[in-house]
């Protein structure tokens, strides 16, 4: 096996990390560069598609970690509402200690650039199909595929993508709380 790339996932966080917080559009490649630590001929040796192709990388890296974490709070809550709410806490808890600067490790560089840049816009259509397919399998893990349990997921990602902005607004987490109690009550009864 080779040598591990030195600075190949330190770009992917850092970029991840910095649209999060100022978008795409505000983030340039020397902010990438400077805070990874990372030469230039590393970000063009690794990304030769430029900032677009390490966007990409950095919404499939952020997707797996958010459906990463929804995977692990279902195997630790007896209930897929359950889960939904853990997961509220956890949004609210990272969002207050960034200082509510922190957006979506999604919707921020997607809202700036889907759907004129393709590579962008299907990284963005995977992570958001596999949130939904978690969220599902936790609704109805018999029938995931079933039409309710899949519109369930929807709204449930809907829910916490608006509810994250109207906290980052509101400098509060009650919004994400609010939300995720709501969507995870109708998981209950479903």
């Amino acid at each position: 096996m080779g040598a591990r790339p030195k600075h190949h996932t330190s770009l992917i966080h850092t970029a991840a990390r910095l649209f999060r917080q100022q978008g795409y559009a505000a983030t340039g490649i020397n902010d990438i560069l400077k805070q990874a630590g990372a030469p230039k001929g590393s970000f063009y040796h690794y990304f030769p598609g430029g900032k677009e192709e390490l966007g990409a990388a950095a919404i499939r890296h952020a997707g797996a970690l958010v459906t990463g974490t929804l995977e692990r709070l279902a195997l630790d809550h007896g209930s897929a509402g359950d889960a939904l709410r853990a997961y509220g806490d956890l949004l609210a808890g990272w969002l207050a200690d960034s200082d509510y600067r922190d957006g979506c490790p999604l919707a921020t560089t997607v809202l700036e650039v889907a759907p004129q840049s393709a590579p962008i816009t299907a990284a963005a259509s995977d992570a958001y199909a596999a949130w939904r397919r978690t969220l599902a399998t936790l609704i109805d893990p018999e029938a995931p595929d079933d039409a309710g349990a899949q519109r369930l997921a929807s709204l449930a990602i809907s829910a916490l993508e608006g509810a994250l902005i109207q906290a980052r607004v509101a400098r509060e987490p009650a919004p994400i709380q609010d939300a995720c109690a709501q969507v995870a009550a109708l998981i209950d009864a479903y």
